[in-house]
């Protein structure tokens, strides 16, 4: 995607622009931009599909879906996630409107060019055919994401009028599940396997993409039978060949892109198109603007030991005074903690001082130090390090890929399903648990060896949330645990520097409505123009 489908954006921002309306279903286009003297070329369809690659998601949301779980906590200002979070928002909200619209606004581009790409003229049939595949994936997957987030929504498959867009009504969740499911398994016969693609055509769409979104949409419904059925076939190779890649560090970074744990990722390029979350994550002293955003103490207690073991349980070795030693690799691959080496771009290392008077002590600039709430450096006494690139220039305008699927999930989701079916075993636990444990830098054989009785539900929940944070999920896996209506009901924590250094940092208060907040509101603005528009509980 990086090398043909971006390339595109540019020139076809144009056509979509004349899209938008008022209501956001109704992007109806003019015939302008519909008739034979646009749809002349394969190039110029690709271009319109290139468009809708990057509609289905961005840098944007994948990290402020983190920001709406119990892994970051937002230091600075009112942000739409912090509104919602502290169980302030309502309908008027921007993020609500946002999504909703962003949403529709890729699935009228898919719909546009399923209606029109007929009319190229001598395009190779093949090619046709995938491309069309390709667009109704993305167009599921955004159908997918308004009804995780919204419930029941507005539910069509073509082009509609202004007048259908004013009066249309939300369809049910269970028809929209339909819906996107039987377009995933129709579409998988036309999608090629995750090696077919030549190497211009790496992160289009595959067999294996459709069938872990498809996976996905019944994770989400805890409808294990399905879950251990599709993900099975994944493992077994029936939709492509993935692998857990050797390096768990390595895994994020732009040398290692289209490895083959990579089911699908957004694209991103330097220069040409960037995203720049990571400069308010980072600590300042390695290049980072503000601290906007930090991981929580909650989830660094999350982190296992080296041995396997909760820092909680009796004999794990866990020493409060030096709490980040012998943790689970992932954690050093993924939070900077007081006393972090960060290696920089040119492999030279740096030393971040977190702990308030550190820097003093050792000679050096305070402005990584915890300050207190509302103040550039960290809320939390963390920083992030997970998805940083390297090769970034000054202000942090990233061209690496964010991965939106990959093989560790299936492996987790594959896990999670056959223990919930009561059909765990050693032999599943060292094709899923083990063998990402290992990947990860696990060694010691407590850490790997099958733990028969053990509480497996929660080894494998927090086994998630290691091997996945920072990469969108975790929102959806407290909704569907439905454990948010705790994580997201307190007051969390950050690091042990509040009071000279002996007690843990007290964070904003967190809210959670069980009757509102699972669903976020249909936004106002669409329900003032279409009045048959209902409304989410609690809005």
């Amino acid at each position: 995607m990086k090398n043909k489908f971006l390339k595109y954006i540019s020139s076809v921002s144009f056509f979509i622009a004349v899209l938008s309306s008022c209501n956001d279903l109704d992007l109806a286009p003019t015939n302008k931009f519909t008739d034979l003297n646009y749809w002349t070329s394969t190039e110029k369809a690709s271009a319109v599909l290139s468009m809708a690659y990057s509609q289905m998601f961005n840098a944007n949301y994948f990290f402020a879906n983190e920001r709406l779980s119990d892994n970051l906590y937002e230091g600075r200002g009112n942000t739409n996630e912090k509104i919602i979070t502290s169980g302030q928002a309502d309908a008027a909200l921007g993020r609500f409107a946002n999504e909703w619209s962003d949403c529709y606004a890729g699935i009228k581009t898919c719909h546009t060019f399923l209606e029109n790409v007929d009319r190229v003229p001598n395009m190779d049939e093949s090619i046709k055919k995938r491309m069309k595949a390709e667009a109704r994936f993305i167009r599921a997957f955004l159908y997918f994401r308004l009804t995780s987030h919204y419930g029941d929504v507005p539910l069509f498959d073509h082009n509609i009028s202004l007048q259908e867009a004013n009066t249309i009504t939300r369809s049910p969740k269970a028809d929209v599940l339909t819906f996107v499911r039987d377009e995933l398994n129709a579409i998988n016969v036309d999608l090629p396997r995750n090696g077919e693609y030549a190497e211009k055509d790496k992160g289009r769409i595959t067999k294996g993409a459709a069938m872990t979104l498809l996976a996905r949409t019944y994770l989400y419904e805890n409808d294990w039978d399905n879950v251990a059925l599709i993900t099975s076939k994944i493992i077994n190779g029936d939709y492509g060949s993935y692998e857990l890649f050797p390096s768990y560090s390595e895994l994020f970074l732009p040398a290692n892109e289209y490895n083959n744990e990579v089911i699908l990722d957004i694209g991103y390029t330097l220069n040409l198109r960037t995203w720049s979350e990571m400069y308010d994550a980072i600590p300042l002293s390695v290049g980072g603007r503000i601290n906007a955003c930090a991981p929580t103490q909650e989830l660094v207690n999350d982190y296992v030991m080296k041995n396997g073991m909760g820092i909680n349980e009796a004999g794990s070795g866990y020493d409060e005074n030096d709490p980040y030693v012998n943790r689970d690799p992932r954690f050093e691959a993924s939070i900077v903690y007081h006393g972090y080496q960060w290696k920089k771009g040119d492999g030279s290392l740096s030393t971040i001082y977190i702990k308030p008077g550190s820097s003093a002590l050792a000679g050096v600039s305070n402005l990584d130090e915890y300050a207190g709430p509302g103040q550039n450096a960290t809320a939390t006494g963390y920083y992030v390090r997970k998805y940083f690139d390297p090769t970034a220039p000054e202000g942090i305008a990233a061209g690496l890929n964010l991965i939106l699927m990959r093989y560790a999930d299936v492996l987790l989701m594959y896990a999670e399903a056959k223990n919930e079916l009561g059909e765990m075993s050693a032999d599943i636990w060292n094709q899923t648990i083990k063998a990402i444990r290992q990947r990860a830098g696990f060694s010691d054989a407590s850490s790997l060896n099958y733990p028969g009785t053990a509480d497996m539900q929660n080894i494998i929940r927090r086994e998630r949330r290691a091997e996945l944070a920072f990469e969108g999920l975790r929102l959806f896996d407290i909704r569907r645990w439905q454990t948010i209506e705790t994580v997201l009901n307190v007051t969390p924590h950050g690091a042990k520097f509040a009071a000279n250094n002996t007690q843990y940092i007290e964070l904003d208060k967190r809210q959670f409505d069980a009757e509102r907040d699972y669903l976020f509101a249909v936004p106002q603005s669409q329900r003032d123009i279409n009045k048959n528009l209902s409304q989410n509980t609690g809005y």
